[in-house]
C-alpha cells in the first residue's frame, strides 16, 4: 500500500459508514464478505481534512484506471449508490470491487474477489473530475 493504509476523507468517511452500518441486511454473500473486508479496512484508515487529501486517492467520483492480473484493464467511477450507472462504468461503493478499491492509491496493488474467482487489481490512475461533487452528509 503506497500510503501504508486507506486514505480517507472526513466526510466522505462518515458518509460511508453510515452506507455501512445501514448495508448489513444485504443477502448476497459475496458483497457482504465485502463490506466486512471495508469495515476492518476502516479500523486503520488515516482520516484527513479535504484540503490533506492526496490527489492520487480513490474517494467518491473519482475515476480509476485499473488492470487486473487476468490481462483486462477498465476504468471506473466510483460513485454513492444512487449514481451507479453500469452502462456509463459508475460502479457503486456497495460493490465488491467499489468496495475494494475505495481509499486506495495510484500503484496500490489489491486482492479482489469476484464470482469467477479471486484476482489481483492494480490501481494504474486516480482522476478527480473537474466536475467534482462533494460528499453532504446530514449531521
Amino acid at each position: 500500500m503506497k500510503y501504508g493504509s486507506l486514505i480517507l476523507e472526513k466526510k466522505e468517511y462518515v458518509f460511508l459508514k453510515r452506507i455501512l452500518n445501514i448495508s448489513g441486511y444485504v443477502e448476497d454473500f459475496e458483497v457482504q464478505n465485502s463490506f466486512q473486508q471495508l469495515n476492518n479496512d476502516l479500523k486503520n484508515a488515516h482520516i484527513l481534512d479535504e484540503e490533506e487529501m492526496p490527489t492520487d486517492v480513490i474517494r467518491f467520483n473519482s475515476s480509476v484506471l485499473v488492470s487486473s492480473d487476468k490481462g483486462w484493464k477498465k476504468t471506473l467511477q466510483i460513485v454513492i449508490p444512487a449514481e451507479k450507472d453500469v452502462e456509463n462504468s459508475k460502479i457503486s461503493i456497495l460493490t465488491p470491487i467499489g468496495a475494494a478499491l475505495f481509499g486506495h492509491a495510484e500503484e496500490d496493488v489489491i486482492q479482489c474477489n469476484f464470482s469467477g474467482g479471486e484476482q489481483k487489481l492494480t490501481v494504474e490512475v486516480v482522476t478527480l473530475e473537474d466536475n467534482y461533487k462533494k460528499i453532504e452528509v446530514p449531521i
